[in-house]
């Protein structure tokens, strides 16, 4: 359909992908933690909005010219790293925050600032942008009437299963935060966590090479 072949292999493919632990499932479990699931849903919605503007890139040529210009690459590597530090340094000054604080910092976060968050540090990533460069093409026929078609195709099949997938995260991490009566300490150790990975994620994409 819309000149793709061996969709069963996609989707499969797709949904291995998206069970694999990464930054946006960190983002997504750090906010449901913090903010319950309102926090999780709009974290995961934002990451489906960094999903879609990579898959479209795809779609029209951007990431190929990331992909082949070191110059464009590294200017998008460097501000999704710088981006990607900011998120853990804000997350680990939210735990120390807390611990003077009546009500934790990361719970007054308005929820269209953790839609941004999931949408930038995933749109800010070359190494997503090259990965769907490299993984969609596998599945777009030769004789496709309109190639761009095809990847926009794949990439809303990618995207809803990525956005199922964030979506259930979320729900059972708030359950489970509820269901513990996350304390503030406990909290605090979530803002720590996953604020130091942030960081260390940003410093890894920052020295990586393409």
């Amino acid at each position: 359909m819309f000149g793709t072949h061996d969709l069963w292999l996609f989707i499969l493919s797709s949904l291995l992908l998206n069970i694999t632990p990464g930054p946006d499932t960190a983002l997504v479990v750090a906010r449901s933690t913090q903010m319950g699931l309102r926090g999780g849903v709009a974290a995961a919605f934002g990451v489906t909005g960094g999903i879609m503007v990579h898959i479209t890139a795809a779609a029209v040529g951007l990431s190929a010219l990331i992909a082949a210009s070191a110059t464009a690459f590294s200017i998008v590597k460097y501000i999704g790293a710088a981006y990607l530090i900011y998120i853990g340094l804000r997350l680990m000054l939210a735990r120390h925050a807390a611990a003077t604080d009546d009500a934790p910092q990361s719970a007054m976060l308005p929820l269209r600032s953790v839609f941004w968050q999931g949408f930038f540090s995933n749109a800010l990533n070359p190494k997503v942008a090259i990965f769907f460069l490299a993984f969609l093409p596998q599945f777009v026929a030769n004789d496709a009437p309109s190639k761009a078609l095809a990847f926009l195709y794949l990439g809303l099949i990618f995207s809803i299963g990525a956005t199922a997938w964030s979506l259930i995260v979320a729900f059972a991490t708030a359950h489970a935060a509820s269901r513990l009566k996350a304390t503030r300490r406990f909290q605090r150790f979530i803002d720590g966590a996953i604020g130091a990975m942030f960081v260390a994620l940003g410093v890894k994409l920052a020295l990586v090479q393409r």
